[in-house]
């Protein structure tokens, strides 16, 4: 099974998360942003990252986007399952991460790469890295308005999953599940901004927490 990725995209740390907490064996590919559409397109129709090649004989070649990974995963590797097979908690799992996924991984993006273009310069000040994150900045649309919009959906967002977490260890459920992986994947990039870092420590804990269950290293920020 192969991973294809960029290593610094959060959607990409969220499959990972998921492949991880399932324990099965895999292979990243880090593409290079830009090129990488001319490899994904005719793969899954898709230019966006990640994109699973489960390498199976009698499955999908590739699979793309990060929930459809989830429930390919969820579908075909049934033990450590990220559902229950119960009505209630699958739709009310499957909201989180249609809402963490749409919503709140978006604002993420916003807010980070305005932190990298800013005063998380030091982050790396290579060239590379500072085109690339202009690059985004363009490919996105990130403006000084849609970053504010993005700050107030995230506030609240984080209002609302402190809620969930503070009396119990899983956003739904007794156990992880997509929920869990989609928040700790989506929200890992707000490791490095020191607003979020003082102003939210329970949010790290957790992060933490996932990332040790799902085998998986922790994220710029968090990593000693």
């Amino acid at each position: 099974m192969r991973l294809l990725q960029f290593s610094t995209s959060h959607y990409c740390r969220k499959a990972r998360l998921a492949l991880g907490y399932k324990q099965l064996s895999y292979e990243v590919e880090n593409l290079t942003p830009g090129v990488h559409r001319f490899k994904l397109k005719p793969l899954v129709g898709l230019t966006t990252v990640p994109v699973l090649l489960p390498e199976q004989s009698d499955g999908p070649a590739a699979v793309g986007d990060s929930t459809d990974i989830l429930k390919f995963l969820d579908h075909n590797y049934p033990e450590k399952p990220l559902t229950w097979g119960d009505r209630d908690r699958d739709r009310r799992a499957w909201l989180l991460e249609d809402w963490l996924d749409e919503s709140i991984g978006t604002a993420t993006r916003f807010i980070y790469y305005d932190f990298r273009a800013k005063e998380g310069k030091s982050v790396n000040p290579s060239w590379f890295a500072q085109t690339l994150v202009q690059v985004v900045r363009v490919q996105y649309e990130i403006s000084p308005a849609g970053v504010k919009l993005a700050r107030d959906r995230l506030n609240l967002a984080l209002n609302e999953l402190e809620q969930l977490w503070r009396d119990h260890p899983y956003l739904v459920g007794d156990r992880l599940s997509v929920a869990d992986i989609a928040a700790a994947g989506l929200l890992s990039p707000l490791a490095l901004i020191p607003h979020y870092r003082q102003n939210y420590p329970w949010l790290f804990e957790r992060i933490e927490e996932i990332h040790q269950h799902c085998h998986e290293p922790l994220p710029p920020g968090l990593s000693a």
